[in-house]
């Protein structure tokens, strides 16, 4: 369907808009050449769009929505330039620039998310990241919307009901992030009738040991609590009320300790049996809540963490909510659905939708530990425009840092 070719704004200058230089401090050109090379898609001579402005160009996709492809690329070229003492900003043909975006892939962008990607909390600053030692992450799954092309139809399916289908394919992602900051410290994409577990499980290689692992209903059977446990990370998941759990020692704070077996005969036979935790708790006088709410854990001393302190401790699983409100209303500003037209496209816009997400949160995270707050008090949509407004000479490379802009440019 046609629409309007949009653009940066009115009397805008390039110099008010994000640059290259400023992702870079975040994903420095050194592990962009490095995880190019990897894949074997890096530029081997200079261009007027090298591989590497096309994978600072993805992620800056998701922070102009409202923009055309070519004046997002000038965003991203005008920093370039300027590192190279070239303060005209080159001009890019559409066509060139989905030929660059073809040529990179989606594969480069999830191993540089894969990489670089990683926890922002430190426990000294910020300790209500942590619970007694434990880095609190939350794993989730949400769906958004694609445009309505063959391909993507193919892949990713429509959402059906009974009264007929959506208007657009849908693809359907899950995260795991760091709850205090945001960070999402992974990320994988596939199809909207694909099973929840299916998009989550990839993520349980992001679970390390000193992490504990928050998640809601989707999954809290058998085979889906020991693969995560076998990462070694504590987990607190929520499971429906009235799933079957025997009480096999009640405990002086109210949580009692339970087995769970992979089928009825290991039941039998008290085979392959894990020990966990089962806590029942109200949510009295508050408005909507259920009559009761059950989570189960690893975390099975109930003086090293007792069963208040835990149903008080899940309620950071909402963070992972937060953090797709910000993807999908801040980040591309409530658009109905992502750019790309082909499979390939989506799922490499998606991962610079995650980078770009990312890089907001690596700046929030900066400005809390240089003045000693809590990131939740700074605003991320804040964070969002300041991006955009950043100066390409925004303290990213001094003017002088000609290694730098070589390796960029490489």
């Amino acid at each position: 369907m046609a629409r309007t070719k949009a653009v940066l704004g009115a009397g805008a200058r390039l110099s008010d808009y994000l640059s290259a230089s400023l992702l870079a401090r975040v994903f420095p050109p050194e592990l962009m050449h490095a995880v190019l090379d990897e894949h074997g898609v890096n530029s081997q001579r200079i261009r007027s769009f090298p591989a590497i402005a096309a994978g600072y160009y993805c992620m800056a996709l998701s922070l102009y929505p409202e923009a055309a492809y070519e004046d997002v690329f000038a965003v991203v070229a005008q920093g370039l330039g300027w590192m190279q003492g070239q303060p005209a900003v080159p001009t890019v043909a559409k066509s060139s620039i989905s030929m660059a975006r073809t040529k990179i892939g989606a594969a480069p962008l999830q191993a540089l998310h894969e990489r670089a990607c990683v926890p922002l909390a430190e426990a000294p600053a910020q300790p209500e990241a942590f619970y007694c030692g434990l880095r609190l992450v939350a794993i989730d799954g949400s769906n958004f919307e694609l445009p309505d092309e063959a391909g993507n139809v193919a892949e990713f399916g429509y959402p059906g009901s009974r009264t007929g289908q959506a208007g657009y394919p849908q693809a359907q992602c899950a995260v795991l992030v760091e709850c205090a900051t945001h960070a999402i410290i992974g990320a994988n994409l596939g199809p909207y009738r694909t099973g929840e577990w299916d998009i989550c499980k990839p993520l349980l290689a992001r679970l390390k040991p000193g992490m504990l692992c928050l998640a809601d209903r989707g999954f809290n059977g058998y085979a889906h609590w020991k693969a995560a446990a076998d990462s070694g990370a504590h987990l607190l998941w929520r499971c429906v009320a009235n799933r079957q759990l025997p009480v096999v020692e009640a405990l002086e704070d109210g949580s009692y300790l339970s087995v769970i077996y992979p089928d009825a005969k290991s039941r039998r036979s008290h085979r392959d049996e894990i020990t966990l935790r089962v806590i029942d708790y109200a949510l009295p006088g508050v408005a909507d809540a259920q009559q009761r709410y059950r989570l189960i854990t690893t975390l099975l001393d109930p003086q090293q963490a007792p069963a208040l302190e835990l149903a008080t401790l899940y309620h950071e699983r909402w963070e992972v909510e937060a953090v797709f409100d910000e993807l999908k209303t801040h980040l591309v500003q409530r658009r109905r659905t992502l750019r790309s037209k082909t499979p390939e496209g989506v799922r490499q816009e998606f991962y610079g939708w995650v980078l770009a997400h990312y890089a907001v949160c690596w700046l929030m995270h900066q400005s809390a530990s240089a003045h000693r707050i809590r990131q939740r008090s700074l605003s991320f949509t804040g964070h969002v425009h300041l991006l955009r407004r950043a100066q390409p000479q925004s303290g990213a490379f001094p003017p002088r840092a000609t290694e730098t802009a070589k390796a960029l440019v490489r």
